[in-house]
């Protein structure tokens, strides 16, 4: 009897959740919610799934899974499953593309079975969760292009420690050589010298990644690191390649290396250029600036956060790269060129590491992507208040 008065008043303490306040804290939910009957016809949608289809609920509710993907779907599938055998599914890191969506995203998805109604008459229900991964992505290409640039600057210092003083001395002792050797030999104490010489300078070019400081930060307006770039790219590799840009004028300025920024930004261009180059058609490169306040990343072994709002993005309609490097493009040594020698990218992610910065790739819609995204200095961007509100606050 007390057992059941306890609960009585637990009951009568616990608030009541209105209708409306559940559809709200379902269209507040970050993932995209939809509600699908027996015949696949949608029933609800929420907020989140009106915007990546980019459609209101109004006519979503008249569709069907069959109007918004394709038939070979990995969604459509797992919704056939969950209705045979009523059981609910998850899976992750999967590709999805929508017919009102052009672009395909990877996504975590539940499929999850539900009963609606009372018990003489329920209506059989699927609720499909989709939860987009470019956040994680992000967070996991930050940390995978950083190991890679760590790994570039160890094998740098090896190369310079090991390779070097072993040089010095056959280089001297070809020297020593050269003088008690008749003048038919001569030609190869010479050989020796030249290929020693040339082994020095690819172990200088090795040695830059080995250098973790930036040794003239300065303030920077990314815009005229990019005209900087982009004068001599069209005097250059990429005269006949028609470049559109679309910059945002009032990005704030970041503290950087002006040198480190062309030579990273010329790398990004260059293979863009020969990539479109390639296909043997007129080629183009998009090369746009914008603002994201909302990107920020947690560093490992630090608890501040930081922000990452300056996106550089470098666009080309080439071929883009081949499935089976894309998780290791960044890695040193790796390369599609012939003559390449895999340490263009490598330098690209050391150089956005020590700038403290986050390098992403993407392949959509037949367009090769490479996002930079930088961090900038406070208090620089510019304010759309009035000069008297400013003095006010």
């Amino acid at each position: 009897m007390n057992d059941q008065k306890e609960r009585t008043a637990r009951a009568a303490r616990t608030p009541k959740v209105s209708s409306d306040l559940q559809m709200q804290l379902l269209h507040a939910l970050p993932q995209i919610i939809i509600a699908v009957g027996r015949d696949n016809g949608l029933h609800y949608v929420n907020a989140k799934a009106e915007l990546y289809f980019n459609a209101s609920s109004v006519i979503l509710l008249n569709l069907s899974l069959e109007d918004l993907f394709h038939f070979d779907s990995p969604i459509l599938s797992l919704v056939r499953q969950v209705q045979r055998g009523w059981c609910g599914i998850n899976e992750y890191n999967v590709e999805i593309g929508s017919i009102r969506h052009k672009n395909n995203e990877l996504m975590d998805l539940q499929v999850t079975p539900m009963l609606l109604g009372n018990e003489k008459s329920n209506e059989e229900i699927i609720i499909l969760v989709m939860q987009p991964r470019s956040i994680a992505q992000k967070i996991e290409r930050q940390l995978a292009h950083r190991g890679a640039a760590r790994s570039v600057t160890g094998l740098a210092s090896m190369l310079a420690h090991e390779i070097r003083n072993p040089l010095s001395g056959i280089r001297g002792a070809a020297q020593l050589l050269e003088g008690s050797v008749e003048q038919e030999d001569r030609t190869l104490t010479t050989l020796i010298c030249e290929e020693t010489d040339r082994i020095s300078r690819l172990v200088g070019r090795m040695e830059v990644f080995g250098d973790n400081n930036i040794a003239d930060h300065q303030l920077l307006n990314i815009h005229a690191v990019l005209g900087h770039v982009l004068q001599v790219a069209k005097t250059g590799f990429a005269k006949d390649i028609e470049i559109i840009e679309d910059y945002d004028p009032s990005l704030p300025k970041l503290m950087g290396s002006r040198d480190l920024l062309v030579q990273m930004f010329l790398n990004l261009v260059k293979n863009a250029a020969e990539s479109v180059s390639a296909t043997g058609t007129r080629g183009k490169i998009w090369l746009t600036s914008s603002y994201r306040p909302g990107v920020s990343f947690s560093v490992p072994g630090s608890p501040v956060k930081t922000s990452l709002p300056l996106q550089i993005t470098i666009e080309d309609n080439g071929p883009g790269v081949s499935n089976d490097i894309r998780s290791i493009l960044f890695d040193p040594f790796i390369t599609t060129k012939a003559n390449g020698t895999g340490l263009g990218l490598a330098l690209v992610a050391k150089t956005v590491k020590d700038h403290g910065g986050v390098i992403e790739y993407e392949q959509l819609n037949e367009r090769t992507i490479f996002k930079v995204l930088l961090p900038h200095q406070k208090n620089t961007r510019k304010s759309n208040k009035s000069p008297e509100a400013e003095r006010g606050k």
